[in-house]
């Protein structure tokens, strides 16, 4: 079944209780997409591919053309990125920096998902969706996580199982908050990933419910010389694992070496174009 268009959800939206305040078609440039308006600001939304690179053998060296870099493989999927204008340029922001208590932080976390949900579906894009969560928002929710946005998902005609929902390593590192999140999530329709705060912590995702996705920082993984006891213990227990914050074409090219699958970072924003 084909989404909703962009307009058709905005239209949906403002029905809503909550997001019929704050989400609206942009404007001149951005009149195609679906902005969101808190405090005078207004919010964008942008997708900094995941790419898998394992759908290319023989792949050639990125250092003699990173512009290129897209030709290593296909996109697994995307991560919302909120994005607004300064000085007449967007710039990646963040949107929880001037909230003051947890109801108003809950608040801006159901606006800016709903805002990327929009965005990404109703433009028709392929892959799945990766969502942030913001950690206090995760205690400060005390039960259920994951119910009022499928519903709201579901209500709008989308399907919660293109999104991913990403926990901050602060979550991934206690194991039974972990695997509570986890299982709520996926009750809901949703698949999750988790941030590993450091490479040992991948044992925390060994326990049942497990994430469908756990994320590790390249370049941490390359200095502790964990990449290959990574990939190796992830292979073991079936959760696909992606190297985020690839810099460099030196960290692109050592991470091939270990038969590394998903990547992402900016190394590829030469090529890459916001959708």
């Amino acid at each position: 079944m084909i989404a909703p268009t962009i307009p058709e959800l905005v239209a949906r939206a403002a029905d809503h209780p909550f997001l019929g305040e704050h989400l609206a078609m942009g404007t001149g440039a951005h009149a195609k997409e679906a902005v969101a308006r808190r405090r005078g600001v207004e919010l964008l939304s942008a997708y900094e591919p995941i790419y898998d690179i394992s759908v290319h053998s023989g792949a050639q060296s990125l250092t003699a053309d990173l512009a290129m870099a897209s030709r290593f493989g296909d996109e697994l999927g995307y991560q919302a990125v909120t994005l607004r204008e300064q000085n007449g340029l967007l710039a990646p922001c963040d949107a929880f920096s001037d909230t003051l208590d947890d109801p108003d932080l809950v608040a801006v976390d159901r606006m800016v998902r709903a805002l990327h949900a929009i965005n990404f579906l109703g433009g028709q894009q392929h892959g799945l969706l990766f969502l942030r969560v913001h950690e206090r928002l995760l205690k400060s929710v005390k039960y259920d996580h994951g119910r009022h946005f499928s519903n709201v998902l579901v209500s709008f005609g989308l399907n919660p199982g293109r999104i991913v929902i990403e926990l901050p390593a602060a979550a991934v590192a206690h194991r039974t908050f972990l695997g509570y999140l986890t299982k709520s999530y996926q009750r809901y329709g949703f698949k999750v990933a988790g941030n590993l705060p450091n490479a040992g912590q991948i044992l925390s995702v060994s326990d049942t419910p497990r994430p469908d996705f756990v994320k590790m920082d390249a370049a941490s993984a390359l200095r502790d010389s964990m990449v290959k006891p990574l990939v190796s213990y992830a292979a073991r227990l079936r959760i696909p694992l992606i190297f985020n914050r690839v810099t460099d074409a030196a960290q692109f090219e050592q991470l091939q070496q270990y038969d590394v699958r998903f990547v992402q970072g900016p190394v590829f924003a030469a090529q890459d174009k916001v959708v």
